[in-house]
């Protein structure tokens, strides 16, 4: 079995949306004339967010459209914006365009369309899609927080967008953005790895077993009780993989491998539509026939296939999806 030596922090690097190149310049949010200087700066971009779709080119290799403040100056007076942070001397602000006048949305469309980051695959260089995962994931978290928890009063951005405060004087709580903890994890034993499908995905698309981390539950318990709830295994030992941001909505992917301690299981929760354990040489086998779909390439759950996968004798899975269509 060949061994592999990257350590976590590479391989998490590696991941889709995690090659985040910014200076988050946590102590530059809080002043507030340095900001005003920056929103007017040539060297500042703006990272418009649209209905939770990313401002991309209509040509054909994807590139993001990041606009100079005096392009569109109507962007900064009808949105609050949020400071993303800086890097090779420009700095990054999001802002959220879906509460404002469809007018300003249709001057942006002179420059790109709005996309949904999942459609672009791996068109986008990984430094600028982290860039746009952290100004969707952004812009989300302000959606969803409008209003106090505590008090129902609305909130307003302060500290360049990473704290909402209640207007209530009588609460005034401050609150911070937050992101989703999910496990997922892929589940070996005896050179096969157990993949599983749901109902709703494409024919012949499999993948890994995933959850949410639930309250008072430590990450892995979640991957014990998920791979339990959904499939009935029981696992002996677990491992760390990587983590991937991952802005669908707003979640923090944590990768593990688990080792099964056996191979019956039902589905137990029915959440599952299909599930099976694959050998290396059955992957390769059903791949070149395509009938086995794995999960596209810029998500955790590929990676995760992919590591097992190349641990093994049966090449690189990179090589063995090359020679196919490219709609993997």
């Amino acid at each position: 079995m060949k061994q592999a030596f990257m350590n976590h922090y590479e391989r998490s690097a590696l991941n889709f949306f995690a090659a985040n190149p910014l200076d988050r310049l946590a102590l530059k949010r809080r002043d507030p004339t340095w900001l005003l200087e920056q929103l007017s700066a040539p060297t500042s971009r703006i990272v418009p967010v649209w209905q939770s779709k990313s401002l991309l080119n209509n040509q054909s290799t994807v590139q993001a459209v990041l606009v100079e403040p005096s392009t569109v100056p109507a962007l900064l007076s009808a949105v609050e914006p949020i400071l993303l942070g800086a890097y090779d001397g420009v700095t990054y602000f999001a802002v959220d365009l879906s509460a404002t006048e469809i007018t300003l949305v249709e001057v942006l469309h002179q420059l790109g369309s709005f996309q949904d980051l999942w459609s672009t695959n791996n068109g986008l260089d990984a430094k600028t899609a982290a860039i746009l995962a952290y100004a969707k994931g952004m812009a989300y978290w302000h959606q969803r927080h409008r209003f106090c928890g505590d008090c129902g009063s609305p909130t307003e951005s302060r500290d360049g967008g990473f704290v909402r405060k209640c207007t209530n004087p009588a609460c005034a709580k401050q609150h911070f953005p937050r992101t989703d903890p999910a496990i997922i994890v892929l589940v070996h034993a005896d050179e096969k790895c157990l993949l599983a499908r749901q109902a709703s995905w494409p024919a012949g698309r499999y993948s890994v077993v995933a959850g949410f981390v639930e309250p008072g539950e430590s990450l892995e318990d979640a991957v014990k009780r998920e791979v339990g709830e959904e499939t009935n295994i029981t696992v002996a030992s677990v491992q760390y993989h990587s983590s991937q941001p991952w802005p669908f909505p707003g979640s923090l992917m944590i990768g593990y491998t688990a080792e099964a301690s056996s191979f019956d299981f039902h589905y137990a929760d029915e959440e599952l539509e299909h599930a099976r354990w694959f050998s290396r040489a059955e992957i390769v086998a059903e791949i070149e026939q395509g009938t086995l779909k794995l999960p596209p390439n810029i998500s955790i759950s590929h990676r995760l296939i992919e590591s097992w996968f190349d641990a093994g004798e049966q090449g690189k899975l990179s090589d063995l999806l090359a020679k196919q269509t490219g709609k993997w």
